[in-house]
Formats: C-alpha cells, structure tokens, sequence
C-alpha cells in the first residue's frame, strides 16, 4: 500500500473516531459474511457501531487520542466498536453477542475506558456493572428513601390518633 493511500486511509479513521473516547476492540475472525451484516444491523439498531481495522491504520489514526491506548499492543484482526449509552452497556451487548450460538467467533480482545486500557476479562467484569440507567434508578430510590421513610412515620402516629378518636366517637353513641 503506497504511503499517500495509507495516510487517506489513516485520515479516514480518524475522522470516523474522532470524539470517541470510549471504546471496545472485538474479535470477528471465525463469522461469516451473513453473520457479519445480521451482527453490524442488530449493532447498528442498538446504535453501535463496528468498524474492521488494520491495527497499523488505527495505531496511526488514534496516536494521540484517548483510543490510542487500545491498539498499542493489539495483535491480528480485529474490529473497533463504539456508541450505545456508556461503556457498560455497550460491554454488556458485547458479553451477550459473545455467548450467543449465532455468532461464535465474536468476543471482546479489550477496549480502552476512561483514558485506561481494558484487557477482554476486564471487559466481561464491567458488563456486569450496573448501566449507566440502571444506577441512576438507584440513585433515584436513595434519594426518596428518607423522604418517604419521614413521610410514613409522620403519616402512621396521626393515622393511630385518627382511628382511636373515631372508635371513641362510636363509644360515646
């Protein structure tokens, strides 16, 4: 490959990655081509995307990005994939795609997360993280925890008062 279609190449995949900071690198050896376009649609509608690189090209697109830490030690061919929510989700939907019978050969080889590069047991520890939905609901009940807490015992005493001050009432009848 000459050097002024390496660097259009390069300059494409930067384009592509730029503004992606978090992002998991797959492995896709082993599918074939109508597993490979069933997988990129079923990604594409979860709003992920796959892209397969040539580790030199993407070494050279991402040197200097966040991303650049994924390929420095990344060996034979692979595929880059990014979007969803967060990273969490995304490394949930890639545990799942890598258990899933309909596509053997499709596994998680790291990713980079927070500027920190991710090895493929790392990846399946943080699929089964909490997402990024799932902790803002928690976070949602630990805040209206206490308030409902209060609101039970304030509501429980008058309710008490309230039926004792009726059953007197039919007493006195």
């Amino acid at each position: 490959m000459s050097k002024y279609l390496k660097k259009l190449v390069s300059g494409y995949l930067s384009d592509r990655l730029e503004g992606v900071e978090e992002a998991l690198l797959v492995n896709v050896v082993g599918l074939s081509a109508n597993q490979t376009v069933v997988l990129r649609k079923q990604l594409r509608d979860k709003n992920i995307q796959l892209m397969v690189v040539k580790n030199s090209m993407a070494k050279r697109a991402t040197e200097g990005t966040p991303l650049g830490h994924a390929f420095e030690e990344a060996e034979g061919a692979l595929a880059i994939i990014w979007g969803h929510e967060d990273i969490v989700s995304l490394a949930k939907e890639v545990d799942r795609y890598s258990r899933d019978a309909d596509f053997t050969g499709f596994r998680a080889r790291g990713g980079v997360m927070d500027g920190e590069t991710l090895t493929a047991e790392r990846v399946r520890e943080i699929s089964s993280w909490p997402s990024r939905e799932e902790q803002l609901s928690i976070l949602v009940g630990q805040i209206l925890s206490p308030g409902a807490e209060l609101s039970a015992q304030l509501i429980g005493p008058g309710g008490a008062l309230a039926s004792q001050v009726e059953q007197k009432s039919k007493e006195e009848s």
